[in-house]
């Protein structure tokens, strides 16, 4: 079971104050937070791409780059690259970068993302949603597969028997599909025999089961070992040393941007009984003190499926400092807790 961080790198003005804290200070802060999980011993961290104010990762693979030489084991990944408005030439020559600079642990979590600021701002046609994925993807793929590409498609020009450079240290490099839940998604990960990454973020996570084994199904039957196909959920939380702490301290900001996403969105106010709601053993978030997340994070293994876990934090601004500790809590007093639990579980499965 492996277990880590995903950050959104937010710069949304804070709850109590106002301020608006600087897009490079919240970078400096998110590389400062990637050197804390390692030294905690969390497994993964991953850095979502963005093209808007409220968010500063427009380029997740550089961040990533400036943690990888000062990190010794953590992997690092997008969370998402934005596969549909990107150049996967360039995905792929970024992402080996970081994986030369931190000898073999970059990854890539390819999907269309939710916000759509990219495409305008990239040249392309929201009409062409879903196609520019798939193609992309493709191409993505080939170039994982080959030094050497031939590729031919509608959106982009065609590649004819060229070289892509650098060659990562990991061949090939690691290719996960994000998805929100979508079957679709989830069948095309399974066909293609790649790792899944559900972000759960709403509802009761026991909904998205009959997903993961609609996942494994499709890869079992393109012939993948569904045994080394992992399956991430990608969560909002927080931890503090007692769960009313983590309470008081991650509603009002986590409010405040589920409001802000909820009126471009159309959805209904966040309110405190939702907040509430969501943090229950059977909800989406990760909220409480160490043992409360570990059972819940132990809950999801158990019932879901799910063999990485990433907690994302923050989902607003929160104060530097209480996310260091949320981190530190996670990889000192949460990892172990899980760990020791799902082995003993996995072990009582085979025996049985």
């Amino acid at each position: 079971m492996e277990i880590g961080i995903s950050t959104f790198v937010e710069t949304t003005p804070d709850v109590e104050t106002g301020r608006v804290i600087s897009h490079a200070q919240r970078i400096r802060e998110v590389v400062e937070e990637i050197v804390l999980a390692d030294k905690v011993g969390l497994d993964i961290f991953g850095v979502g791409e963005h093209h808007r104010k409220d968010y500063a990762a427009s380029s997740p693979a550089v961040i990533l780059a400036a943690a990888a030489s000062q990190t010794k084991s953590i992997r690092l990944t997008s969370a998402v690259s934005v596969l549909s408005s990107a150049d996967p030439v360039r995905v792929f020559q970024d992402f080996a970068t970081v994986d030369a600079i931190s000898n073999g642990r970059a990854e890539i979590m390819a999907g269309r993302g939710s916000f759509i600021e990219s495409f305008p701002l990239f040249g392309y046609d929201l009409h062409d949603y879903d196609e520019l994925f798939e193609e992309k993807l493709d191409l993505l793929l080939k170039i994982t597969e080959s030094e050497n590409v031939t590729w031919s498609g509608k959106h982009r020009p065609s590649i004819n028997g060229l070289g892509v450079y650098p060659r990562p240290v990991q061949n090939p490099l690691p290719v996960w599909i994000g998805s929100g839940g979508n079957s679709e998604s989830v069948v095309r990960a399974g066909l293609l025999g790649l790792p899944l990454v559900l972000a759960i973020i709403g509802g009761s996570p026991r909904q998205f089961a009959p997903l993961v084994q609609l996942y494994k199904k499709a890869a079992a039957n393109a012939g993948h070992n569904i045994m080394k196909l992992p399956v991430t959920s990608h969560s909002h939380g927080f931890i503090a040393e007692t769960t009313n702490v983590a309470v008081e301290k991650f509603f009002p900001p986590t409010q405040q941007a589920m409001n802000v996403l909820g009126r471009e969105r159309g959805w209904g106010p966040y309110t405190r009984d939702t907040f509430n709601r969501s943090r229950s053993l059977e909800g989406a978030l990760y909220v409480g003190d160490p043992q409360t997340v570990a059972d819940k994070i132990i809950h999801l293994r158990k019932n879901v499926g799910i063999t990485r876990f990433m907690l994302h934090v923050p989902v607003g601004t929160m104060p530097h400092d209480d996310v260091m500790r949320a981190i530190e809590l996670l990889g000192k007093e949460v990892a172990p807790l899980v760990r020791e639990e799902v082995a003993r579980w996995e072990a009582e499965q085979q025996d049985n």
